[in-house]
């Protein structure tokens, strides 16, 4: 289970953008792009950057379905709705003691603990600087600039990283930095 905000599915023909947003419209995109004659390569991503391939063959409908998700898996008991999953953890008695005395319980403090150790803004502007990256190795990798960009964008310098991309198609720019800014 992630924390981090979902980001749109994207589709270029070469450097334009098709279609941005769920699985869904990107797959009929990617479907009507293909039959229609497209200019470019068409190229298809997911929310983290990655190359993804849809099964385009058939109908619009028949491409919907295999991209369907599956059906929810039943239910356990616990508290589905929190996501919360029950396993053993293994603590020195004084570490048992010490949970005891904190506002909440042991659970409360165990997830606080973690989420403190996670350090929740730094892994979504990681996630988010890993995205741009995959998406832009794709995209702009033999573009001008490229390493240099990229040299920004791990050194957190976005002013750099806009203007070496600058140059580079408007729609490969404007979600290269949509994915880094999520």
């Amino acid at each position: 289970m992630t924390d981090l905000p979902a980001r749109p599915f994207a589709a270029f023909d070469g450097p334009a953008l098709l279609a941005s947003g769920t699985r869904e419209d990107v797959a009929l995109a990617v479907k009507r792009a293909l039959d229609g004659g497209a200019r470019g390569p068409v190229l298809a991503f997911d929310g983290e950057g990655r190359q993804i391939d849809f099964d385009i063959r058939g109908s619009e409908a028949e491409v919907l379905a295999r991209i369907a998700p599956p059906p929810p898996e039943p239910r356990g008991r616990g508290r589905p709705k929190l996501g919360v999953v029950a396993r053993e953890v293994t603590l020195l008695p004084r570490h048992w003691d010490w949970l005891a005395t904190q506002p909440g319980g042991a659970s409360v403090a165990l997830r606080k603990l973690v989420e403190h150790a996670r350090g929740g803004d730094q892994d979504r502007r990681r996630a988010g600087r890993d995205a741009a990256y995959r998406f832009g190795s794709a995209m702009a990798g033999d573009l001008p600039n490229f390493e240099d960009a990229m040299r920004a964008l791990y050194a957190g310098d976005g002013g750099r990283l806009r203007e070496l991309a600058a140059a580079w198609p408007a729609d490969v720019r404007g979600h290269l930095l949509s994915l880094l800014e999520a």
